[in-house]
């Protein structure tokens, strides 16, 4: 095997990671991933939700507004959305511009996320909600949105596993997220003459798929805890206390007949 070959899989490569100086700085880099991470999924869902929410408006100016932000940005690779924040506004502040770089593109992928979850609730509830003296803004805030965002819990989960990954783009920028880190490190340290860049890519992409193993496995106990909600429900309509079931057509009645059929006196029921 070539790797083999070339000493990367050699155990003193693995062994840089007893060092607790390393061991410090990719805790450092995992610290700042998840900084970057938090600060990029709740701007994308604050963002998303007012996109979705403008995106729906019955005023044209506001709904062309943010159909126009959303294409664009949708369209723009994610690299050079960061890139522009960091050289255009926060050349010095790379963990905000990976956030809001971040934030922007999200957050109007979860924007059509919602606006499909909104358009998805039967329209009959809407109407009802009107019916009963609502506003626009209480239809939207207690009826549809809530219902959106139940429905499409898990797709918007997955999307925040998206963002996790991205959060990689730092190294761009020079965010000392754990991409960057592991860089510096497989570029600073020297072992047999080679650079351990294997056994760093391989510890740090283990670190990645462990925590979007975790989201994915959130959004997974979130969808199934959704399915039995919707089974509970339904059973508990189904028999519900104070509720009087119907009786069975074919059960027998007390002198053998048919309970609630017909009378002998051609079929007309006696009062």
């Amino acid at each position: 095997m070539r790797l083999s070959a070339k000493g990367h899989l050699a155990p003193e490569m693995w062994d840089i990671f007893n060092y607790s100086g390393i061991r410090q700085n990719i805790a450092d880099a995992l610290v700042a991933t998840l900084k970057a991470f938090g600060l990029a999924a709740i701007g994308s869902l604050v963002l998303g939700v007012l996109l979705a929410v403008a995106r729906l408006s019955d005023h044209k100016p506001v709904r062309w507004a943010a159909t126009a932000f959303v294409e664009v940005f949708r369209s723009l690779p994610l690299l050079i959305t960061i890139y522009a924040v960091w050289v255009g506004f926060l050349a010095d502040y790379s963990m905000w511009a990976l956030a809001i770089g971040l934030s922007i593109y999200n957050g109007c992928v979860q924007a059509e996320v919602l606006r499909a979850g909104v358009n998805a609730v039967p329209r009959g509830q809407r109407e009802a909600a009107y019916a009963l003296g609502m506003s626009k803004t209480q239809v939207m805030t207690t009826v549809l949105l809530p219902q959106a965002v139940r429905a499409m819990l898990p797709t918007i989960i997955s999307q925040l596993v998206v963002t996790l990954k991205d959060t990689s783009l730092g190294f761009v920028i020079l965010y000392p997220e754990l991409l960057q880190t592991a860089r510096l490190i497989a570029s600073n340290t020297l072992v047999n003459g080679q650079y351990p860049y294997v056994s760093t890519i391989v510890v740090t992409g283990t670190i990645y798929i462990a925590l979007c193993l975790a989201l994915s496995g959130l959004a997974t106990w979130i969808e199934k805890r959704g399915r039995r909600a919707k089974t509970g429900i339904a059973v508990a309509h189904a028999g519900a206390p104070g509720t009087e079931a119907e009786p069975a057509v074919d059960a027998p009645g007390a002198g053998g007949a048919p309970a609630g059929g017909p009378s002998d006196s051609g079929g007309i029921a006696k009062i």
